[in-house]
């Protein structure tokens, strides 16, 4: 019987050592995470040229919903600074900046802009967790609205479609299929 308890003592003692050593090792990983996260460039560089949007209100709900990630003008709140929302957040604004930025419009910002309209439509836009943390995003159904005919005004309605703004009738598309760059010349 003291044997059994002596075990159980032993057993006790080894897995308190293990969940320590864990902790620890834990709490080591977050400090050097943070580390990295702290390291990470959150910069704003200097807005280029925007589009000529079609009226300040689409301006508003644009960078309202979507300014964030697809403008210079990024609010790097107190969470992006801190693992692992950081490492997500920087990710988020990276890739949102090189496939639409409208900071920097004119010099290959504007790359995929003319999808947004079809983003937004399908849900893809904002993405689902944005929203509990930026609720200035969440547009209800008449701005969300608002917003896509304004982008369409703005943006053109996607490659190779009708009603690209700056298009000359009877302009023809290139070899890929899509139209030239009429937008790279729309600068305000």
């Amino acid at each position: 019987m003291v044997e059994t308890s002596s075990r159980q003592a032993t057993a006790r003692s080894r897995w308190r050592r293990i969940s320590v050593i864990a902790g620890v090792a834990l709490i080591a990983l977050f400090v050097v995470l943070q580390g990295i996260a702290l390291a990470l460039p959150r910069t704003n560089p200097p807005v280029i040229a925007e589009p000529n949007w079609d009226s300040p209100q689409t301006r508003e709900l644009f960078m309202r919903a979507c300014g964030d990630c697809h403008s210079n003008q990024t609010n790097w709140r107190w969470y992006t600074y801190v693992a692992p929302a950081a490492f997500l957040a920087y990710r988020d604004v990276t890739e949102g900046r090189q496939k639409c930025n409208v900071s920097e419009w004119g010099a290959g910002g504007e790359a995929k802009c003319d999808e947004s309209v079809e983003q937004i439509q399908e849900g893809k836009m904002p993405p689902w967790f944005y929203l509990p943390l930026h609720p200035e995003a969440n547009l209800s159904a008449q701005e969300k609205q608002q917003l896509i005919q304004g982008l369409v005004a703005t943006f053109g309605e996607g490659p190779g479609r009708e009603g690209l703004p700056g298009q000359e009738p009877g302009e023809r598309e290139d070899e890929e299929g899509t139209i030239g760059r009429p937008l790279a010349l729309r600068l305000s």
